[in-house]
């Protein structure tokens, strides 16, 4: 049943603010002109732990509940694990236990009512015969090339990728089918996917879907905020002390508005949950100018352009903002099922070389990919100078690199037989010495 007009405008107005792009608009405001059911979808790979910077996606998806739209939320575990093996298998079911809980308490704590949403894990329908059969379907339509310029924003890159990165897009492509939704909503580093999705998803006999894409918003402590790296990021079970120290190093230089992320919270999550009337308040002392109020973001930006609102002042009023938000998650963890949760998916280990510690040194090092393995051929061979049991090659491993490579087989494979022969190197080990020659790499095994 067709809508008014007017109605139809609020409702896109509500779905598409500040949002960067929209891919298939006129479809969207048809529909809504139609009166269809929208229903969109959001995924997130469970690999780090979610941070405040969640806060953003989480205040698009209120806005697409206001929007009366039927909103489904992918905990992406299969993807997951697909992308570079950020997780290993042991630990996904554990985080993804701990993603739900925490992007719940997330939109708990900005007033989503949770019965208008349908959470799903990628492995309920991606490991069934159908969606198998279409993946391989799909990679006789899809070159490498396409596969990895898809994937090139959000997979990790690495010098040799894994086949399973090169799946990674497929996938997310098929999921708006399996999920049988009309659009996708991600970041705008999503783009070159949904692309990719709107290109094969038709050469499978499926409909092109709408996408949705935020801007990149800047970390509040700096340009991006990391779940990897501790200090570039506010996680959501932070305590107070905890968040003034993390946003008093958050880069807020005075006047700057385009790269400001204390700026860019307030405006994609802080001012979106404001009801009709409220206006964003900054506490100041009188010799300051007193309290002072911005019904917008625009008229907040304009003042910070104009510098009449200080950089620590921004922060303190942000600060409170987010510790009201961050105080029903605090406490929902408070729960003892919840901290033994958060141990398990996120085990504290001891700290690994180069200065790693936890899950993400734990993936490392029991994961086959960190091993960069190389063929090479050995270009010429000498006894080293102050060893009776070790060769000193130099190893042409192509791209113009040769390494040199200081091996023990003297004694058990005679030099010339050594010459030009074709080896499996380990590239990826810290040079040593060895009886004061540098070694750069380790062969593995030899042809015949």
């Amino acid at each position: 049943m067709a809508t008014s007009e007017d109605e139809a405008k609020k409702r896109h107005h509500l779905i598409t603010r500040n949002l960067q792009e929209v891919l298939g608009d006129d479809r969207l405001l048809q529909m809504l002109k139609d009166g269809k059911d929208i229903n969109i979808y959001w995924g997130t790979a469970t690999t780090g732990k979610p941070h405040v910077a969640y806060f953003v996606p989480m205040s698009k998806i209120a806005d697409f509940l206001r929007a009366d739209c039927h909103v489904t939320i992918l905990f992406a575990d299969l993807h997951a694990y697909l992308d570079n093996m950020k997780a290993p298998w042991e630990l996904l079911a554990l985080r993804t236990q701990y993603y739900e809980a925490a992007i719940k308490g997330m939109l708990e704590s900005i007033g989503v009512p949770l019965e208008k949403l349908k959470f799903i894990r990628g492995t309920e329908f991606e490991l069934s015969r159908e969606y198998t059969l279409d993946v391989y379907r799909l990679t006789s339509l899809v070159t490498q090339h396409d596969a990895k310029k898809a994937g090139a924003e959000v997979v990790k890159q690495v010098d040799h990728p894994l086949l399973s990165g090169l799946l990674y897009p497929g996938l997310q492509a098929l999921d708006e089918e399996y999920l049988k939704v009309d659009c996708q909503f991600g970041g705008v580093d999503q783009r070159k996917i949904f692309t990719f999705a709107e290109k094969y998803l038709p050469q499978l006999g499926y409909k092109k879907r709408i996408h949705l894409m935020n801007p990149m918003v800047p970390g509040l402590t700096g340009a991006k905020m990391s779940s990897s790296e501790e200090d570039s990021k506010i996680d959501l079970l932070d305590n107070s002390n905890s968040v003034k120290k993390k946003l008093k190093k958050a880069f807020c230089e005075p006047g700057n508005v385009e790269d400001n992320g204390i700026l860019s919270f307030a405006k994609h999550v802080v001012f979106p949950l404001f009801s009709e009337g409220q206006k964003f308040v900054i506490q100041r002392d009188e010799k300051f100018g007193g309290c002072v109020e911005y019904p917008d973001h625009d008229s907040l930006k304009e003042a910070f352009r104009k510098e009449e609102v200080h950089p620590g002042d921004l922060k303190l009023a942000v600060e409170g903002y987010l510790d009201k938000l961050l105080d029903p998650i605090r406490k929902k963890f408070e729960s003892k099922e919840l901290k033994k949760l958060v141990s398990q998916a996120y085990p504290s280990l001891p700290k690994a070389k180069g200065g790693k510690s936890g899950a993400a040194a734990a993936t490392e090092e029991i994961t086959p990919a960190r091993l960069d393995l190389r063929i090479g051929k050995i270009t010429s061979v000498e006894k080293h100078p102050d060893a009776d049991t070790l060769y000193v090659e130099q190893i042409d491993i192509g791209g113009g690199e040769t390494r040199t490579v200081v091996s023990g087989l003297q004694g058990l494979v005679p030099m010339e037989e050594l010459q030009d022969r074709l080896v499996v190197m380990l590239c990826n080990l810290k040079p040593v010495k060895m009886r004061g020659v540098e070694s750069k790499a380790m062969v593995m095994c030899a042809a015949k």
